[in-house]
């Protein structure tokens, strides 16, 4: 059994339990995902809590969690500060950079699963991360 953080294209994060790392995969592509906060069926996993031990010693303390949230909040300002929020025309304004209409820029936003076939179609690369909210 593997437990994952999930959030869906709302924002509701829950974890769901699965058989094994495929199950996510196979339940997501079988539309047998939704949120139980909203019914929402675009589910992603997000990173879950964990710890770095050094790579010099096995008894080594892990890293307390108040440095990992410190870490987090520092990792989501640079973020904010450094990357221009188009909200939902995330993927129309990759495509526009991508297709020099737009001057290159830092860009942050929301996409579709279908916005993002597109993307991946179009060879414009993105990653996805989770927004670090203060509410917990």
């Amino acid at each position: 059994m593997i437990v994952f953080d999930l959030v869906c294209i709302q924002g509701h994060k829950f974890e769901g339990w699965f058989n094994n790392g495929n199950a996510f995969e196979e339940q997501k592509v079988g539309g047998l995902l939704t949120c139980p906060v909203c019914n929402a069926d675009d589910i992603s996993k997000i990173p879950t809590a964990f710890s770095i031990k050094s790579p010099h010693s096995e008894n080594s303390p892990a890293i307390p969690q108040k440095e990992l949230a410190k870490l987090e909040k520092t990792f989501a300002a640079f973020i904010e500060n450094n990357f221009d929020n188009v909200g939902s025309r995330f993927a129309t304004e990759a495509l526009k950079i991508h297709y020099g209409i737009s001057e290159p820029r830092n860009i942050r936003g929301t996409s579709t699963q279908e916005e993002e076939k597109t993307l991946k179609a179009e060879g414009i690369e993105f990653i996805k991360i989770p927004v670090v909210s203060d509410d917990g």
